[in-house]
């Protein structure tokens, strides 16, 4: 079955190329000093006719032809010089925009999607991850979904309602020159250099190396992208570029540390384990010439540190959470709560970090694992982009910036709006690690109750995660088990926990891990989508591309348990994620982290579990086992951010 959406509702305003600049423009308002130019107007662009902005019900409407739209390529110099060859760098950048723009005068403001991946990738090999096993050695990465990376709809879609759409190779990918270098300031000048080409501040060249100029642009410029596209977004809006009006970063890094590395150790992106930074530079080398980059990428295979974890220069380099005062675009942040390829953390750091410099921004946060909700809330998505974009980018006063700020979906599917999140009247509420009976899980509990030390071996080398938590009512010496009675109302978890633990560790693996887990058995969203045959179209398609897509419906999985989230600590940066101090065999520490944020509801009946770990299986570094870990109960606890009310369902 194939749907077409609705275009929108009354009210109609018409903008014709007199107006070049847009700024605060009300739906419905008067446009002072437009005039229609002569000719016909063709709210299909036919050829022959003229195509105005139509704005109605504070929306660009689709008058413009996808299919007569006109592209071009374009060199854009950077002003970095990363593969050090005395030139500076050039990004090579796609673009398609209405015919108007060079028949009628019109200027448009421009989405751009920045990727690594246009070219495609590379095969590679990882760093291994067993240390001292002589069964260790690297492993082929498996390839990256680029079809996911990059959904294709923007022209379809952006350009009819007055839009030009662009394609931007990152440095040393595709088109570009210099090298890449996952995520350092050059990659952020390649970035931020397609926003000064389009403002005029930066040179461009044709193919044929004609100077060229981006005069049919407003300057005004947004930015959308999953992952590493949403990444570069976040980059260059760091950078406090002018002319960068909003951006959409999907599953994006705000910190290249929390996506490598977390509290001092050496941590993979789930289903990647030994990836780094180098790994990742030489999967996306794409450029013409590559071998001039060997160097630069043999730098920082060196400098990156894969033996303690610890922050630096390298790391600094690649963190943006800092530069967030900087930022002068709207930010509408996206992610889902079962990705554990860019943690949860890289976008709920960056939010509370661009609430503080005052920016504007709206969260969403949904079932999904690295993905997009295009596909599963198509309707609601185009909505509220749509608007974000006409808001910051044509100055329509729509109204969105006063809609709830977050969107949060629930794990029945279905979604809730807040103001903020975490949602207001969230508390922090400590629940201690107590002993249980002898042979028998600990106890979470609102008081501790002190007891006799409890002690498990690291077998984390040759169990996974989910093994070592399964059968939570029987002793297991690999890990220890906390768990709440089975709750008599649900529990929501929003926000970051944390966990204090005193213990002493006597082996080699510096690791501790805490896991928070819903026991009982229950359909719960696996992250994973599934195809439902229903086809909806959002746009104007062309031959080859038929403006439509296959609608998605997230998947469910009944099992006995699951990992609400985890976290990671080196227990060697017990005090600085910067500092490897050594631990003395059999001393007794007070440990800090923290998990990685969720948004999660345990449900009546249900048990609340603390799992606490050495090795992480398929995310941390793998030391050969035997390190055994003694905990103090009742000293130890977890931090659980609770939604107002829900400490009542831990009495």
């Amino acid at each position: 079955m194939i749907r077409r959406l609705p275009r929108g509702g009354a009210g109609v305003i018409t903008i014709t190329a007199a107006l070049l600049t847009l700024t605060a423009l009300p739906a419905g308002a008067a446009v002072p000093g437009a005039s229609a130019p002569p000719g016909q107007r063709s709210p299909g662009g036919s050829s022959g006719g003229y195509s105005a902005l139509t704005v109605r019900g504070g929306e660009t409407q689709p008058v413009f032809s996808r299919a007569d739209a006109v592209t071009q390529t374009v060199d854009i110099e950077t002003t970095a010089d990363s593969d050090r060859d005395g030139v500076r760098d050039r990004v090579q950048m796609r673009i398609m925009r209405p015919k108007e723009t060079d028949t009628a005068g019109l200027k448009v403001p421009v989405i751009v999607e920045p990727s690594p991946y246009w070219a495609g990738g590379n095969p590679v090999t990882n760093h291994p991850v067993d240390i001292d096993d002589a069964r260790a050695r690297a492993f082929a990465a498996p390839q990256r979904d680029l079809a996911a990376v990059f959904s294709g709809y923007y022209d379809n879609y952006f350009l009819p309602r007055g839009y030009a759409v662009a394609h931007l190779d990152s440095i040393g990918t595709g088109g570009s020159t210099g090298c890449p270098t996952s995520g350092d300031r050059a990659e952020q000048a390649g970035a931020k250099a397609a926003v000064d080409w389009l403002n005029g501040r930066a040179r461009g060249w044709a193919p044929d190396g004609t100077p060229v100029r981006a005069d049919w642009s407003t300057g005004n410029v947004g930015m959308i992208g999953q992952s590493y596209n949403g990444t570069l977004p976040n980059m260059a809006a760091a950078t406090g570029v002018p002319g960068l009006k909003a951006i959409v970063p999907v599953a994006a890094i705000s910190s290249w540390y929390d996506y490598y590395r977390a509290n001092g150790g050496v941590v993979a992106p789930g289903g990647f384990q030994g990836e780094d930074l180098d790994v990742l530079a030489k999967y996306v080398l794409t450029r013409e010439n590559p071998e001039v980059c060997a160097k630069v990428i043999e730098e920082i295979e060196a400098t990156q540190d894969r033996e303690t974890g610890d922050y630096g220069e390298v790391w600094a380099a690649r963190d943006y959470v800092g530069q967030a005062r900087k930022v002068r675009a709207a930010v509408m942040v996206v992610h889902g709560v079962n990705d554990w390829n860019v943690k949860v953390k890289n976008s709920v750091q960056w939010w509370n970090a661009l609430k503080e410099a005052g920016v504007p921004r709206k969260l969403w946060l949904h079932q999904g694992d690295h993905a997009t909700p295009f596909r599963w809330r198509l309707e609601e998505w185009l909505r509220q982009t749509h608007r974000w974009f006409d808001r910051y980018l044509y100055g329509i006063r729509n109204g969105i910036e006063r809609e709830p700020r977050v969107d949060v979906q629930q794990a029945d599917g279905t979604w809730e709006t807040a103001r903020d999140w975490p949602v207001p009247g969230t508390t922090t509420v400590p629940l201690s690690l107590n002993a249980g009976p002898s042979g028998q899980p600990g106890r979470l509990g609102l008081l501790p109750r002190h007891g006799a030390t409890q002690s498990f071996t690291d077998e984390g080398k040759t169990r996974t995660a989910e093994q070592l938590l399964a059968n939570e009512d029987a002793a297991d010496p690999g890990r220890l088990a906390y768990l709440t009675r089975p709750l008599p109302a649900p529990l929501r978890v929003n926000g970051t926990p944390k966990i204090t633990l005193r213990a002493s560790l006597d082996g080699r693996s510096p690791y501790l891990t805490a896991l928070l887990v819903d026991y009982g058995t229950a359909a719960r969203p696996t992250g994973r989508r599934t195809d439902t045959g229903e086809r909806v179209c959002y746009g104007q398609g062309v031959p080859g591309d038929d403006g439509c897509t296959t609608r998605q419906a997230l998947e469910t999985a009944t099992a006995p348990f699951k990992i609400i989230t985890r976290g990671w600590l080196d227990a060697r940066n017990r005090r600085d994620p910067a500092r490897t101090e050594p631990i003395s065999p059999g001393r007794t520490y007070t440990f800090r982290w923290d998990f990685e944020p969720t948004d999660y509801t345990v449900e009546s009946g249900h048990r609340l579990g603390v799992i606490v770990l050495s090795t992480d299986y398929d995310y941390t570094l793998r030391y050969p086992a035997g390190t055994k870990v003694t905990v103090e109960p009742g000293v130890s606890r977890v931090l659980l951010p609770l939604a107002r009310g829900d400490r009542k369902a831990l009495r």
